[in-house]
């Protein structure tokens, strides 16, 4: 990996900020590199306010779409609300159709087939709600692009109002209200909101209108914060505040679906990383697998009971998507060596058999082989759909914008896409594709950058520094967890490797006398040979907490050796 040291704030901010908060000189050193200058930032940094909230009537359009939506409750319309099948799409409906409901019975959901409509607003979605007399959809986490789809709908006498995060083309549809803080026209102050996080912007300007605070849509953030942490949106200014109370929803009362999912599981307490990794994969499961609207089914479920079954047919979903990713990873990394493409500056990968509810899982998989920018294309009915996954620095985005001219549509992130294009623009596609990256990246980007906060001695680290690190959460882009490097530091002669297929790293090091202390490296264990015969060795590395037999004792997650 490539080892980069963030910047350092001076001597003198560190002196100041640490006389100030009468903390010690490291804990002010990791605050200034989160942005945190003085006490009043630092109080909001330690204990995210609601009142830190903005109006959602700073949102362009957000009058707009308020009125639209009293206007058609006040005659009696059919309220249709349209999201994504994904953890953002899906907690977006349920968080706006059940506060809908809670006044009013005319709301119906809807998730469009990830096989037979694919992503976002659908003709077949429009033709449904058409047929069934809806009038006003709602459309979550998607429809910014949506241009030909809400023209149809309006042809069809059917308001169109989009709450969307993704970045606009350079016309938008004609909808009643276009809610989305990346407009370039929108100068709401916070850019980096969620699908879901727009929607609780929508609800926000409801309950005023109602009378209602935002202490009154506490219930809904478990909603909020799971889909924050599923988008890997950066967890600053509101997402932060939204993902830290969601957590306390989440941890004390959540709702009956996200209840019944983590009752199945052995763990007391969830953090942002539990989220990420053991909720949010559950609810998309089943639209990988099968349907989202399984995921709004049971985040909207009042009884403990059918909550219960949702989740266990969800948790199926879940185990046979695990076992497809595995067998589709083997068979992409089988194609790249049979393709003769490992030196390839992309990964770029077709099968027609392969499901495509996990061809985005498979593509993060493949960059963790060959780290460089990957595309994982399967059949859907007469096109090919990939998913696109980049690597830290580099715009997928803009390369796949370069090449359009062979795409049918394309949309997401600086990091993370989705496209299709007719078969017979494969080969041409992925020509251009591979010319396209490797005439723009930056080849040091091609290594895997581990980003180190700063180096400190291992005498440095005690079970106050790690309480207090624990209070920087909750953690994601933009507040990662703190990453430290240590050098010169020696096995104390325990060192071996563990897990299956002796994978993973366990040592115990020490550093100029220092106490020894436990360290662990997942896929580390090709690093063995670094660290015997008494040899001085450097380490990246988090900090954690090792729980065996009850017993709870401070060890380091190592990132890297050398």
């Amino acid at each position: 990996m490539r080892w980069t040291l963030k910047p350092n704030p001076t001597p003198q901010e560190v002196k100041s900020l640490s006389e100030s908060l009468k903390v010690d000189k490291l804990i002010a050193h990791l605050l200034l590199q989160r942005g945190v200058t003085n006490y009043e930032e630092a109080k909001r940094f330690f204990r995210p306010s609601l009142e830190d909230i903005h109006s959602p009537f700073l949102m362009k359009d957000m009058d707009k779409a308020v009125e639209s939506i009293e206007k058609a409750m006040e005659a009696g319309e059919s309220i249709l609300v349209y999201g994504d099948y994904d953890v953002d799409g899906t907690t977006s409906v349920a968080l706006l159709s059940s506060f809908l409901k809670e006044t009013y019975p005319n709301v119906a959901t809807y998730i469009p087939d990830r096989y037979t409509e694919g992503y976002g607003v659908s003709f077949q979605g429009i033709d449904f709600a058409s047929d069934n007399d809806f009038t006003l959809i709602i459309a979550l986490d998607c429809g910014v692009k949506a241009i030909d789809k809400v023209k149809y709908a309006n042809e069809k006498g059917i308001d169109f109002i989009i709450c969307d995060h993704h970045r606009p083309g350079e016309t938008l549809p004609e909808a009643v209200a276009v809610l989305d803080p990346k407009r370039e026209d929108c100068e709401y102050p916070y850019k980096e909101l969620c699908g879901c996080g727009v929607g609780f912007k929508l609800i926000q300007a409801l309950a005023e209108r109602r009378g209602e605070t935002i202490e009154d849509l506490v219930p809904y953030l478990d909603l909020v914060a799971t889909a924050i942490a599923a988008d890997i949106v950066p967890m600053t200014g509101e997402n932060r505040v939204l993902a830290y109370h969601g957590l306390q929803v989440i941890n004390s009362a959540p709702r009956t679906g996200i209840k019944a999912i983590i009752g199945q599981l052995k763990k007391k307490e969830f953090s942002i990383s539990d989220v990420v990794f053991v909720i949010a994969p559950r609810i998309n499961a089943a639209g990988r697998m099968k349907h989202g609207g399984h995921a709004v089914q049971l985040l909207v479920e009042e009884d403990l009971e059918a909550a219960q079954k949702w989740a266990g047919e969800i948790e199926q979903f879940n185990s046979d998507r695990r076992q497809l990713d595995q067998e589709i990873t083997a068979e992409a990394l089988l194609q790249i060596k049979e393709n003769a493409e490992e030196d390839r500056f992309t990964s770029v990968v077709y099968d027609e058999n392969w499901h495509k509810g996990v061809i985005g899982i498979v593509a993060s998989r493949l960059t963790e082989t060959y780290y460089r920018p990957t595309l994982v294309f399967t059949k859907s009915g007469d096109k090919l759909a990939a998913s696109a996954r980049s690597v830290k620095g580099f715009d997928v985005y803009n390369a796949l914008d370069a090449c359009s001219e062979h795409l049918e549509q394309f949309g997401g992130h600086k990091y993370a896409a989705g496209l299709t294009l007719m078969e017979g623009q494969y080969e041409k596609f992925k020509q251009q594709f591979e010319s396209v990256v490797s005439s723009t990246i930056d080849t040091t980007l091609l290594v895997p950058e581990v980003s180190v906060d700063t180096e400190i001695e291992l005498n440095q680290i005690t079970p106050k520094l790690y309480r207090i690190l624990k209070q920087f959460a909750p953690f994601g882009p933009g507040n990662m967890t703190p990453v430290f490097m240590t050098s010169k530091v020696t096995d104390t002669g325990y060192g071996r490797c563990v897990g299956e297929e002796e994978k993973h790293l366990k040592v115990s090091v020490k550093q100029d006398g220092s106490s020894p202390i436990s360290a662990i490296g997942f896929n580390l264990g090709n690093c063995k040979d670094k660290i015997t015969n008494n040899k001085p060795f450097d380490i990246v590395f988090s900090l954690d907490e090792n729980e065996w037999n009850g017993n709870v004792s401070l060890q380091l997650k190592l990132r890297d050796i050398r």
